[in-house]
């Protein structure tokens, strides 16, 4: 999948950004339809150790989901994301499937034979 990444107030590394691609890309096993995603990697400036924030937007057809997570380290920040966004797509997809699916239920209270006689 292809990732727009974008770090603000620092210069990320190459394995930051590898890592994030591979996490990102396994959401591929839940939905195969993803178009394309960006990202952005924030420091915050704030006293707590919690200052690495990841948002994460991916483009389904007809859909953006976005996550959005802040951690210690961008690492748990993207797990976190990822996961975010790999329920977020299960649930698109069960709400996609829940207005489309038509359960077929048979009579059975005629038989075949009365039915075709």
């Amino acid at each position: 999948m292809k990732l727009k990444m974008q770090s603000i107030h620092f210069d990320a590394d190459r394995k930051l950004l590898a890592f994030i691609q591979e996490k990102v890309d396994k959401l591929n096993h839940f939905h195969d339809g993803i178009v394309d995603g960006e990202v952005v990697l924030r420091v915050e400036k704030n006293q707590t150790h919690e200052n690495k924030s990841i948002q994460i937007k991916v483009n389904i057809p007809g859909n953006e989901l976005i996550a959005k997570t802040r951690k210690q380290t961008f690492e748990e920040a993207t797990n976190l994301a990822v996961e975010t966004l790999s329920n977020q797509i299960k649930k698109h997809k069960e709400k996609i499937r829940g207005g489309k699916s038509v359960k077929f239920t048979p009579d059975t209270s005629e038989s075949d034979e009365e039915l075709y006689s």
